[in-house]
C-alpha cells in the first residue's frame, strides 16, 4: 500500500508560479510511475503531467505544456509540479498519483491517489 501526501498548494495571482511535492511511503518508489492530477468543481479529474518510473519521460496535456513541469527524485520518494505562469483556470484541487504504467496515469486510473491540495490563481 502506497501512501501519498501532497503539499504547496494555495493562493497564487495570476502569471505566477507554484511548486507542489508529493511525498510517497509504504512501498518501493521508483516502481511506480508518478503523475499530476487536477480536478475543479463541476469537471472531470484530468492528468496535467507524469513522468516513468526513471523520471527520464514525461507526459503533459495541451493545456499546460510548456507552463507545467514534473519531476522526481527517486532517492528522496518524492514527486513534484513546477507550475508557472498561473491562469485563473488552473483553480482546482491538485492530486498526485502512482501506478505501474506511465498509460495508467494518462487514463485516469492509477492504483493510488493523495488527499489533494488546493491551488487558486487570483486574477
Amino acid at each position: 500500500q502506497v501512501q501519498l501526501v501532497e503539499s504547496g498548494g494555495g493562493l497564487v495571482q495570476s502569471g505566477g508560479s507554484l511548486r507542489l511535492a508529493c511525498a510517497a511511503s509504504g512501498g518501493t518508489f521508483s516502481s511506480y510511475a508518478m503523475g499530476w492530477f487536477r480536478q475543479a468543481p463541476g469537471l472531470e479529474r484530468e492528468c496535467v503531467g507524469a513522468t516513468i518510473k526513471s523520471g527520464s519521460s514525461t507526459y503533459y496535456p495541451d493545456s499546460v505544456k510548456g507552463r507545467f513541469t514534473i519531476s522526481r527524485d527517486n532517492a528522496k520518494n518524492t514527486v513534484y509540479l513546477q507550475m508557472n505562469s498561473l491562469k485563473p483556470e488552473d483553480t482546482a484541487v491538485y492530486y498526485c498519483a502512482a501506478a505501474k504504467r506511465l498509460h495508467d496515469l494518462v487514463v485516469v486510473t492509477p492504483d493510488y491517489w493523495g488527499q489533494g491540495t488546493q491551488v487558486t490563481v487570483s486574477s
